[in-house]
């Protein structure tokens, strides 16, 4: 028996009003320009004649500018502003912040790594399409080009980034272990010990489990948009 209560139950969640669409626009355009900006640094490092070993001097700011205003986008599902779920948006933007500022910008081999090139290329490509499709879903109903994009090119893009951030990783550790980066050995007055080189073995470890299950989402939602849905404007 449908009752009131039931068709209340039932309603859905009213999205963002205009004051929210607004700001969210503003935002993927912002991170849009900001991602296609760096990708232009690369391809004008590389054009002048500089190897990747200087690579990380060139973008560093760029990208640590743009990668840690994702942390946004858990507040902006907190808020309701943005139906995901937290956790994995959370654990994304982690991940990726962590390679950033506890990887690359506090250690001399990381940015040396062969898997700083290989990041920036999946990241750069997979951040200006996703932020263009999010900014023009807002309004209006994304280009089928660019909804083929977001739903196909991860097929390569994420194994290239997830591999470029254990390389990064993997050349840290060395320099993480000499130095007791980041740790705190017994004894001290806190009576606490910390090792931020086991940390980041375990979240290398992490990617065993974790990657697949985003990899496979990610097929899913293609077969479920590309497959029958892409007319649609997606939500």
């Amino acid at each position: 028996m449908v009752t009131k209560e039931n068709i209340k139950r039932k309603a859905p969640t009213p999205g963002p009003g205009p004051l929210g669409k607004l700001y969210l626009f503003t935002y993927n355009i912002l991170q849009f320009l900001g991602w296609s900006y760096l990708l232009y640094q690369i391809v004008i490092h590389f054009a002048s004649g500089k190897d990747s070993t200087s690579l990380w001097e060139a973008v560093k700011f760029t990208l640590m500018i743009f990668q840690n205003a994702a942390i946004l986008e858990v507040l902006h599902v907190l808020l309701g502003l943005v139906k995901s779920n937290v956790l994995i948006t959370g654990m994304q933007v982690a991940s990726r912040v962590i390679v950033v500022c506890g990887v690359l910008s506090v250690t001399p081999t990381a940015p040396r790594s062969i898997g700083l090139l290989l990041l920036l290329i999946a990241w750069t490509i997979t951040e200006i399409i996703r932020y263009l499709f999010y900014a023009i879903n807002i309004y209006t109903k994304v280009p089928f080009f660019i909804v083929w994009c977001r739903y196909t090119l991860f097929y390569v893009l994420y194994p290239v980034g997830v591999t470029g951030e254990l390389l990064c990783f993997y050349a840290a550790q060395k320099f993480v272990k000499q130095h007791h980066l980041w740790s705190m050995e017994l004894p001290n007055v806190a009576n606490f010990t910390f090792s931020y080189h086991y940390f980041q073995l375990a979240i290398m470890a992490s990617y065993l489990p974790l990657f697949p299950r985003l990899y496979l989402h990610m097929v899913s939602q293609r077969k479920k948009i590309i497959g029958g849905e892409s007319g649609k404007k997606m939500n």
